[in-house]
């Protein structure tokens, strides 16, 4: 049978129905019996929490295309009805064994273990009292009633928030017969709340903030009957637009458009299971949504707000154990950060390994006079950003400070406001980066006088500048003062300040300028080899996979022998294991404790490895509509590490590994009976943080890369 063409959409996997597959994978983490107890709690609330961004970004654009009338197709030859068509079983699906998974196995668990969420019909009289009182004390002054009728519309309901609907009978003080009414959970208050010493013997006793209302619903309306009380919530459109193009200051338009995201179009309806069928039909025309867009739950409406909870929980035997991040060895003989980074290349690999340094060097950069000019770019930093602190402390000693913030990082966009007055208050530049572009790229760059001499010290990584995130993704990071290297960040800064023109660069790939060429070039030159009979593989990690001229050249890369690796977290629109297309390719996903969210690439290059860490994913925005950096490991020994750490130890996992195969579903390995078990997030903990044992990482490679040794399967 000869091969399919590879424009044949039978070999694209369509990229929405590919992250609900990943979504579906962070679920199966919550259901892992060897995952501590409250760590699955916290597994089934990302799920969720993914799927709230699914259904506001995601659903609501193929909603919104659908709404246009466009019957547009990717390579799947797909059109957005069709994938909203095949999303909408699949997420019903997920978000059933979602609750089944959380009221018969969470919750049990969780109540042997001493900690319990009463149920109304489980509490007793010193818990009905301080209830009632925390009711009358939190609740009653500040929650507000609306009745529906003519005079009382129906209120426009926050996206995600928990509301009620209520009917009643009756009549009212103006003697208005009863009908239905809307009660909005305070919004302030948690979800769930702790009983005291006073009202529970158990220390871990918890009532939902749900409960309390619905047991004291008819205390909001006086002299009528409560017949029926329902949670529901809404998810609407949260994408924004900004027309950049008609605009002539972005934060402000940015200010007038965020309220928005509060009241977009709706595109699901989650209401709990005992609501009546009638009322359920109320809510779906109100909304105007369909029977597919609505979701019918046992148990509390937004899940993801039990992710409080293992904080409040004083149990470590439930969660994963605590590590402290290691160190490399350069940085312990060195106080000073631009000794140790003049002496040699430093790489961190976060969170194994401490994100401190790179605090340390914005902060020394900060207090040193002979630093005359610091350089940012921030995307994300987190709410209290030691380095943003250290930053203002820069611009206030009078230092040319100058950050680009991309305003349009999603679901930071006020943060990220925010911050951008305060460090322009501060005294430093502050710029939002390239119309129509955003800036993707993780750098900073310090100039330093040494002898009369300036001399460039860059940071370059492939994830945020967040010291939180940094303890729960993994990612790369490299301090250097290589000279070409500072020399193209500068050019870099350049472009996104003054706007010139594109110069050319000596070391680094920029999108929206020369990545994707160069990547095309580095598979190619693979696949050029491989005729050639030269040793050829590329190994490619990284957290999308979804650019059809990408997928298309890797594609002949296999079909020239080049054996190809892919460890792909989240979407992947490549098939592998087609016959005579992708026989050579195989594609992973890793599934653990942290995100994995580091960029590697990897290439044979004929005996002579070529390694690059990047910003950016092998998608069409971070290749065309963005601005990205993608860094080569010149160091040998930083580069063998890369390898090691970063690519051969996830090939090699047999215990949080999902394999894709070519109709698109994902089986996760196991080991077979002769191999241990094991996992790379775990052997890296080992091997790198602070209390492990001086690893072995600096030893040489190999000649070859040792060949992926086939493993036991389970579905």
């Amino acid at each position: 049978m000869d091969a399919p063409a590879l424009d044949n959409s039978d070999l694209y996997i369509n990229r929405e129905l590919s992250l609900l597959e990943f979504h579906r994978r962070v679920f199966e983490q919550s259901r892992d019996p060897d995952t501590p107890l409250l760590e699955r709690l916290k597994f089934l609330c990302i799920a969720s929490s993914n799927l709230d961004e699914f259904f506001e970004v995601r659903v609501a654009g193929l909603t919104q295309q659908i709404e246009y009338g466009s019957t547009k197709t990717g390579p799947d030859n797909l059109t957005p009805a069709d994938v909203l068509a095949r999303i909408s079983p699949m997420a019903h699906q997920l978000v059933m064994e979602q609750y089944e998974l959380l009221n018969k196995e969470i919750f049990p668990a969780l109540e042997r273990e001493g900690i319990r969420f009463l149920k109304r019909n489980e509490w007793n009289k010193s818990q009905s009292t301080w209830i009632r009182q925390y009711f009358e004390d939190q609740l009653l002054p500040i929650v507000c009633p609306i009745r529906l009728d003519p005079a009382h519309p129906f209120p426009r309901v926050l996206n995600k928030s928990l509301q009620f609907i209520v009917l009643l009978q009756g009549k009212d003080a103006f003697g208005q017969a009863g009908g239905m009414a809307v009660v909005q959970a305070p919004r302030p208050l948690p979800r769930f709340i702790r009983l005291p010493s006073e009202a529970s013997d158990n220390r871990y006793d918890f009532v939902f903030l749900s409960s309390i209302i619905h047991a004291h619903m008819d205390e909001l309306f006086p002299g009528m009957e409560v017949t029926g009380c329902y949670q529901f919530r809404v998810t609407r459109n949260s994408d924004l637009f900004v027309d950049t193009e008609e605009t002539e200051d972005l934060l402000r338009a940015l200010e007038g458009e965020l309220p928005s995201r509060r009241y977009g179009d709706e595109v699901r309806l989650e209401v709990v299971d005992t609501c009546p069928e009638n009322v359920i039909s109320f809510l779906m025309k109100r909304f105007g949504l369909a029977e597919q867009d609505v979701y019918r739950v046992d148990g509390p409406v937004n899940l993801h707000r039990l992710m409080a909870l293992p904080d409040l929980v004083d149990r470590p035997d439930l969660k994963y154990p605590s590590f402290t991040p290691g160190s490399p060895s350069g940085l312990s003989q060195h106080a000073d950060m631009f000794d140790a980074i003049s002496e040699q290349d430093i790489i961190l690999y976060h969170p194994f390994e401490s994100f401190t340094p790179v605090l340390d060097f914005v902060r020394q950069a900060a207090a040193d006079p002979k630093v005359l000019a610091i350089k940012a770019t921030l995307y994300r930093t987190g709410p209290e950003s030691a380095l943003v602190d250290a930053l203002l402390t820069a611009a206030r000693a009078g230092k040319e400070v100058t950050i680009v913030i991309e305003l349009l990082a999603r679901f930071d966009e006020e943060a990220n406001i925010t911050l951008a007055s305060k460090l322009q208050e501060a005294g430093a530049h502050v710029v939002y980066g390239v119309v129509g572009y955003k800036t993707h790229a993780k750098m900073l760059l310090v100039v330093r006088n040494e002898d009369s001499k300036l001399k460039r010290y860059v940071h370059l990584g492939t994830g945020n500048y967040h010291a939180r995130t940094a303890r729960l993704y993994t990612d790369y990071g490299l301090l250097t003062c290589d000279k070409a290297l500072g020399q193209d960040v500068h050019r870099i800064f350049m472009q996104l300040t003054s706007l010139g023109s594109a110069t050319k660069l000596k070391q680094l790939l920029q999108s929206p300028f020369t990545l994707h060429k160069g990547m095309l070039k580095y598979i190619e030159r693979e696949t050029e080899n491989a005729k050639a009979g030269k040793p050829a593989r590329i190994i490619a990690k990284l957290n999308s996979l979804i650019e059809p001229k990408i997928i298309r050249a890797l594609y002949r890369a296999s079909q020239t022998g080049v054996r190809v690796d892919l460890i792909v977290r989240g979407m992947c629109a490549l098939c592998p294991g087609v016959p005579g297309v992708s026989n050579n390719i195989r594609v992973i996903s890793i599934v653990g404790r942290f995100l994995e969210h580091s960029r590697i690439f990897y290439f044979e290059n004929g005996g002579d490895p070529v390694v690059y860490c990047a910003s950016a994913d092998w998608m069409q925005r971070n290749f065309f509509q963005r601005v990205e950096t993608c860094f080569p490991i010149l160091n040998k020994t930083l580069r063998d590490r890369v390898i090691r750490q970063g690519l051969l130890s996830y090939l090699e996992d047999n215990v949080q590994a999902w394999e894709l195969k070519a109709n698109g579903e994902y089986h996760r390995l196991s080991p077979a009976d002769d191999e241990p078990a094991r996992s790379a997030q775990v052997i890296l903990l080992k091997e790198l943080s602070e209390k492990a044992p001086v690893p072995s990482i600096d030893a040489p490679l190999p000649k070859r890369l040792r060949k992926h040794k086939q493993r036991k399967r389970t579905a």
